[in-house]
């Protein structure tokens, strides 16, 4: 619950990478063009976060000035988080619409801690106790190691996801084009 007694949740993602023309050639994501990208993110992002959840979007938001990332971040649902990525400008980190901008953070979630970063470690914090690295980066193309899960949208049907989603069953990742667009 938050301090008004709503209850909400807490996502994770990463490697959104909007308005960002390389992103359909680089990672061959299945999107005719960059606006029907844009657009996809958006609507998967508010038809998955509510209005009180918390994101952590682990870097690599979007390309653009700050009047067009902050224009962006109020489409998008709940209140968000940085940890700034490589492509983070600092157009990226000075928008309005992040409650934090950070390049590290540990928290606590359902009893376990979280370290969150956009680049995947080798090791980290309490490795050996059980904590678990969350990062982007690497667009699900890096091996895992235990513990470690990459939160970016080409690993997670291109929505932000929990930590019970992370660490259950793996979905298989879906074709956007064969999924129905919301609204």
């Amino acid at each position: 619950m938050n301090r008004t007694g709503t209850a909400y949740s807490m996502f994770f993602t990463a490697d959104t990478h909007f308005t960002d023309p390389r992103i359909l050639r680089i990672d061959r994501r299945p999107f005719p063009d960059l606006a029907a990208h844009d657009e996809a993110l958006v609507a998967y992002w508010n038809e998955t976060v509510g209005e009180y959840d918390v994101v952590w979007h682990l870097g690599d938001f979007a390309r653009g000035d700050a009047a067009a990332k902050s224009a962006l971040l109020a489409r998008l649902n709940g209140r968000k988080q940085l940890i700034v990525g490589n492509n983070d400008d600092s157009a990226t980190t000075e928008a309005s619409g992040w409650e934090s901008v950070q390049t590290y953070k540990e928290i606590t979630v359902d009893g376990r801690l979280l370290i969150l970063c956009h680049y995947a470690f080798r090791t980290w914090n309490q490795m050996g106790k059980g904590a678990i690295d969350l990062h982007g980066h690497s667009h699900g193309k890096l091996k895992p190691q235990t513990r470690q899960y990459d939160v970016g949208v080409d690993a997670w049907d291109f929505r932000p996801v929990t930590l019970a989603q992370i660490l259950g069953p793996r979905r298989r990742r879906i074709d956007p084009a064969a999924t129905q667009r919301p609204g």
